[in-house]
This record gives structure tokens, C-alpha cells and sequence, in this order.
């Protein structure tokens, strides 16, 4: 017995030896087997690692390295480990990478025009993921390019965005081209990816062609905006201009016009208390008692959503106000238009649309 167990230790040791000589570094690891050594070692712990972020140039060699390498022995593991935790103790500022990350960051802080230059530089680039651009940028600023491609580059384009954007963009589509679009992605299985890379340069090269923009917001809501605060008859008689101009565009800006008198159908009844609160009580007073009697269902609609002691306090006040100047019942129903605009800038009310 003793014997044999001499004979099973001889063979053993040889084979342990020649394993743990394989283990053992006979150099130190490059920059790159250290960084497959991580990698690989996250892995294991069960860490889920944002790889695809990489350009794929480094994904393809972190891949080919971490499938040259056999086994690292411990000590390796243990310094390389050590050397990384070091590195990051002594990180003291990170960059975003790339330079679409770098333009989001200083967004607002560099003009337009070298913002659009770098990026087509970036375009240019054979390493840049056009996709990346054309998933950040807005719904509105996609969809003329989309309406005017082939259904086949649409339907690309769709499944190549998230889900939720794609989706919003169908949408905004006239109803015979969406069905058409929608048909095409079920034929875009085969397409390669080089295909759709080529066709993401395409879609923003595109986009970066288009001038900058002047204004933030188009022609109709600036005009409804000045509007808004004009005087009722400077405002109708300007409307009545428009009409006899360029009727479609008259129609478009008394839509985006809101007015004193639109309150009750374009304000939620729950807003009201918000909008008491940054109005100066005299100025509610006047509008109030000056509003004529096609308006008094605005009155009534503010009186109704708020606290009964505070709509008591005003009606007192309307009663003893007595007759108020013209001028200054426009200068009081602008200070009340103009806090649910400010309201509605911050995001903290809605204004409904004539649609609704």
C-alpha cells in the first residue's frame, strides 16, 4: 500500500511542478495582460462591466488578449491588483471620453458653430459610432431628416434608436408612411453593420449641413408670445393683419395666444392656488373688477379654486374698487398672464391645448 501511494506521489509532483511553472511570470505583465487581469477578475466577482462603451477597436483587443492568456499565480494577481487600486487613489479628475461626451459637457459654454465642426470631425472619424450622436439628439430635430428618407433607411433608423424615441417618431409620422415604415423593419434582419454604420454618417452628416438656428423657437410661438402681452386691441388688430396675409399662419399663432379670457379652458383648476401666490393682490383686484361680462367666467373660475376667505377678501375688494381705467385692467390681466407663463417656464404647470 505504501508503496504504491510512493509511486501515485512521483508522478504527481512532476505534473504539479510543470503547472506551477506555467503559473509563474517569467516577465512582468504588459499595460495590456494587466488590464485583461482586471477585467477578467471583475468578471469573476460578478461585476457587470460597461465594455460596449468602448471604442471597438479596444473591445476586439481586450478580447484577443484575454484569449492568449492561461493562468496568472497569485502574487501576480495580488500586485497588479495593487498597482490598479493605486492608480485609482491617485486619480484626481476624469474626462468623459470621446468627443461627443466632452461637447455635452461644455454645452453652452463653446459656440454652435465649433460645436457642429467638431462633431463632423468626429463623424469622420473610422472609430466614431455615428448612432451614439443621432440617439442623443431630440425628436424634433430628427424627424425632418426622417420624413424625407426612403422607407428603407427609415425603418433603419428606427430600430437602430431606443425604443421610446423610435416610437415617438412613428408616431409624429402621416399615417401611410408609418405603415409603411413600420413593414420595412421586419425586413432589416439581414442588413450587416457596416450598412448601418455607413447609413448613421449619412443620416448625420445630414444634420450637421442644417444651419444654425437663430431662435429657440419658431415664428408662430415668438409672434403669440409678443402678443400675449400686447394691448386687445393692438393684438386683434395685428391678428386681422395676419388674416389677410397669411391666414394659415394667423390661425397657427391665435392657437399658440393665450389671454386673460383663456384661463378656465387652459388652466387646471389645482394651478390656481400657485398662480394666487406670485400675483400681487391689487393686481387681482383690478383685473377682477375690470373684467367684463364676457369674462366673468374667468373670475369666477379663479374665485372658485381658492380659499373661501381669501375669494371673500377679494369680492369685498372688487365691490369698493369702483370704476377701473382701461389701461390699468390690461396692465393687471398681463401681470396674471404673465405668472402662469413664468409658472409654466419652471415646469410647474401645464397649459392645455385647444386639441384637449
Amino acid at each position: 500500500m505504501a508503496e504504491s501511494r510512493g509511486i501515485a506521489l512521483a508522478r504527481i509532483k512532476p505534473v504539479q511542478r510543470i503547472v506551477e511553472a506555467s503559473a509563474a511570470p517569467l516577465r512582468p505583465p504588459t499595460s495590456r495582460e494587466k488590464a485583461a487581469i482586471i477585467v477578467r477578475l471583475l468578471l469573476a466577482e460578478g461585476t457587470s462591466l460597461p465594455l460596449s462603451s468602448l471604442p471597438e477597436h479596444m473591445q476586439a483587443s481586450l478580447a484577443e488578449q484575454m484569449g492568449q492568456m492561461r493562468l496568472v499565480n497569485r502574487t501576480t494577481l495580488g500586485e497588479v491588483v495593487d498597482e490598479f487600486l493605486s492608480e485609482l487613489d491617485e486619480v484626481g479628475l476624469s474626462f468623459p471620453g470621446g468627443i461627443e461626451g466632452a461637447l455635452t459637457m461644455m454645452d453652452g459654454h463653446i459656440s454652435s458653430t465649433a460645436a457642429n465642426r467638431l462633431r463632423r470631425l468626429a463623424g469622420a472619424s473610422a472609430k466614431a459610432d455615428p448612432w451614439d450622436r443621432l440617439t442623443a439628439m431630440t425628436t424634433d430635430r430628427l424627424l425632418p431628416v426622417l420624413e424625407e428618407e426612403s422607407t428603407e433607411v427609415a425603418a433603419v433608423m428606427l430600430s437602430k434608436l431606443p425604443v421610446p424615441k423610435a416610437a415617438e417618431l412613428l408616431g409624429m409620422l402621416p399615417g401611410e408612411k408609418a405603415r409603411r415604415v413600420a413593414y420595412a423593419v421586419s425586413m432589416t434582419g439581414n442588413v450587416d453593420p457596416e450598412t448601418v454604420r455607413r447609413i448613421g454618417l449619412s443620416l448625420a452628416a445630414q444634420l450637421d449641413a442644417q444651419p444654425p438656428r437663430a431662435f429657440d423657437i419658431g415664428p408662430v410661438e415668438r409672434v403669440g408670445a409678443i402678443l400675449n402681452v400686447s394691448t386687445s386691441l393692438l393684438r386683434e388688430d395685428v391678428l386681422k393683419g395676419l388674416e389677410e396675409s397669411d391666414s394659415g399662419f394667423a390661425e397657427q399663432v391665435r392657437r399658440a395666444i393665450f389671454t386673460f379670457s383663456h384661463i378656465p379652458s387652459r388652466i387646471s383648476a389645482r394651478d390656481i392656488p400657485k398662480i394666487v401666490r406670485i400675483v400681487d393682490a391689487a393686481a387681482l383686484v383690478t383685473a377682477f373688477a375690470a373684467a367684463p361680462q364676457a369674462q366673468t367666467a374667468v373670475v369666477e373660475f379663479f374665485l372658485a379654486n381658492m380659499s373661501q376667505r381669501m375669494a371673500q377678501n377679494l369680492r369685498e375688494e372688487m365691490a369698493a374698487r369702483g370704476k377701473v381705467r382701461d389701461k390699468d385692467a390690461e396692465e393687471a390681466m398681463t401681470a396674471i398672464v404673465t405668472a402662469i407663463r413664468q409658472l409654466e417656464g419652471a415646469g410647474e404647470l401645464i397649459l392645455n391645448r385647444d386639441e384637449e
